[in-house]
């Protein structure tokens, strides 16, 4: 992993406008918005895995859409290797940004096209950014379906969808972000729909490929524990915020915001210490806030052990805690003395962690 910096978000807002009812308009009721991600500053470094954790309806996939373009944000900077690109939206200003930055998306199932052969789906991208022609995009085509793992790749190139497993299948969706040659992938949960088993193919395939190729990848997923095996750092997101950010094994050996630690204290492991030395498991009570009425204060307050006055009406900023470790919690405050502490046996303990397996 390089030290230079190649994507920066910086203040990254998504809003999406809530149509008004006609009872609303009659009454003169203002138009709500859903704040999908509200504020939020990311960086990646050349040739890393940044993991973006978080529960459903958090933003994560909402900011991995606007990192590829698909989606517009409604304030903030998109940064890449130094150029502003968040006003590129002409499809030509879009060409050469999106050949450099490609998705994977979740469902395979739902991504290809069952009347489409796979090589057509995988020369698809090729085509649409006029990218290359006859012999050359063959050559490319088939190149990135024996990268996918697709070999030999004649077998698999003619065939239709039905015809594929699903490991198959999704191999065949990171053959079409690997045609473009690209520097960055967002990978959206792309192991989620797959057996155990097949997960674990596909992520040493990824990370494979991340040293052959140079990629750089914003991995994201619900999964903690599995951020912690194939991420550099971890970003965990909570309705539309960054909770905490900083290395892998730091955020999950000693998280210090109350989420993190929750999240922690629930995480599978496949070496469970002895129940006399596990940490005590953190269980959030509530669903997770509605993003069109975001809470006052901390917005975590409403389910978080260990809140206290100041948390229901002042938002915490994330505060660097050294080691490239930030935390947007009160508590983690450095020199902050708060009143009251949290009881001992309110704070989840977060030793005799077990080790990530490779």
């Amino acid at each position: 992993m390089s030290d230079q910096e190649i994507l920066r978000l910086e203040g990254l807002e998504v809003h999406f406008p809530i149509r008004r009812s006609f009872i609303d308009s009659v009454r003169g009721r203002p138009a709500g918005v859903v704040r999908a991600v509200d504020g939020i500053d990311l960086s990646l470094k050349r040739g890393e895995v940044l993991g973006l954790v978080g529960e459903s309806g958090s933003g994560k996939t909402t900011t991995g859409r606007v990192v590829v373009k698909l989606t517009r944000q409604t304030k903030g900077r998109i940064m890449f290797e130094g150029r502003d690109v968040s006003s590129l939206w002409s499809v030509g200003e879009l060409r050469d940004y999106r050949r450099r930055v490609q998705l994977i998306f979740q469902d395979p199932y739902e991504t290809l096209n069952p009347k489409q052969s796979i090589y057509d789906f995988v020369a698809e991208p090729l085509v649409v950014n006029r990218s290359a022609k006859g012999d050359e995009r063959h050559e490319r085509v088939m190149a990135a379906l024996e990268a996918a793992g697709l070999r030999p790749a004649a077998d698999f190139a003619y065939r239709f969808p039905h015809e594929l497993s699903g490991g198959q299948r999704q191999r065949v969706v990171i053959a079409g972000a690997l045609v473009m040659d690209p520097e960055v992938i967002v990978a959206d949960e792309p192991v989620s729909m797959l057996d155990v088993s097949i997960r674990t193919e596909l992520l040493r395939l990824m990370l494979d490929l991340r040293v052959e190729r140079g990629l750089t990848y914003l991995f994201i997923t619900h999964d903690l524990s599995l951020a912690w095996v194939i991420a550099d750092r971890i970003a965990v997101m909570y309705l539309g915020k960054i909770m905490e950010i900083g290395p892998a094994e730091t955020v999950i050996r000693s998280p210090r915001n109350p989420y993190t630690q929750a999240l922690v204290s629930v995480a599978p492991s496949p070496d469970p210490p002895d129940a006399g030395t596990r940490a005590k498991r953190t269980i959030l009570e509530g669903e997770t806030p509605d993003a069109a009425h975001v809470p006052t204060g901390c917005r975590f307050h409403p389910r978080c052990p260990v809140a206290f006055d100041r948390c229901v009406v002042e938002e915490p900023p994330l505060f660097d805690l050294g080691g490239g470790q930030s935390a947007a919690c009160w508590l983690a405050e450095p020199r902050a003395v708060m009143s009251p502490a949290p009881a001992a046996d309110q704070v989840p303990v977060t030793q005799a962690l077990p080790e990530p397996t490779p």
